[in-house]
């Protein structure tokens, strides 16, 4: 007898990655002389295991991280600003369940961006909803989010989150209708889920950019009321110091 019918049988359940499995299972099932018992558990627990880590790829690639980086691949030797316990502390991630929002502070490739990307990709791995998205991309949604169904997608996801990240906080100057429109989103967040901000500039230089002190009040009113400040420091960007060079014994530079 042929496992075809009954594979097609797990399919229409909905058990679609038992049904592939399903020929190796019972295999290594009678080699083992499993219990029938047995064999249900193993079905089920690797039903569950493979729909948990499809759904982690679903998220991961909704999120639209610039790169797959990780706490473990974080240099604290070059960075520290932080220390061990402290990264520790944030990785357990309950400042998300209490919504806490962190400002990472910093001039440009000091490992911002780094950070709040490993932290969004561990949020995904502990079953929280994680959305990154780039200050200019963030203004380009909003004001297409009333045309078109791609914007539209992309802004639902992002007030559905548990924790959105916003790079390059305050990187171009605002008009009246886009210092609005982030606002309301700001407000949309507020109370509901954490956000990761990443900036070369303090919050008393986002008025500037803003155009409009009003706003920027109500703006830092939400996003400081609950909040984590780490300032970065470095002279250097730590991606010119890693930088790989195509000539063997000098860069250009020299």
């Amino acid at each position: 007898m042929t496992l075809e019918p009954l594979q097609k049988q797990f399919k229409t359940l909905r058990l679609a990655e038992t049904a592939e499995y399903l020929p190796d299972l019972i295999r290594y099932a009678e080699s083992k002389e499993w219990t029938y018992r047995e064999l249900l558990t193993e079905m089920a627990s690797y039903e569950l295991k493979r729909r948990e880590e499809k759904q982690i790829e679903r998220q991961l690639k909704w999120a639209a991280f610039p790169a797959h980086t990780t706490l473990e691949m974080f240099n604290l030797n070059e960075q520290q600003t932080l220390s061990q316990k402290q990264i520790k502390q944030l990785s357990e991630l309950t400042w998300v369940d209490q919504l806490y929002n962190l400002v990472l502070l910093g001039p440009a490739g000091v490992g911002k961006t780094h950070l709040a990307t490993a932290l969004g990709i561990e949020a995904i791995n502990q079953g929280y909803q994680v959305m990154f998205i780039t200050m200019e991309e963030l203004i380009r949604n909003l004001k297409a989010e009333e045309f078109t169904r791609k914007a539209q997608i992309r802004m639902k996801r992002i007030r559905n989150a548990n924790l959105v990240i916003i790079d390059d906080l305050m990187f171009m100057a605002m008009d009246q209708r886009e210092a609005n429109l982030f606002f309301h989103l700001i407000n949309d967040l507020h109370d509901k889920a954490s956000i990761i901000l990443t900036s070369n500039k303090g919050p008393s230089e986002w008025g500037e950019l803003l155009g409009d002190q009003g706003i920027t009040t109500a703006i830092l009113d939400r996003v400081l009321h609950r909040v984590e400040v780490i300032q970065f420091h470095g002279e250097d960007s730590h991606r010119m110091k890693n930088r790989t060079s195509i000539f063997k014994e000098e860069s250009v530079q020299n």
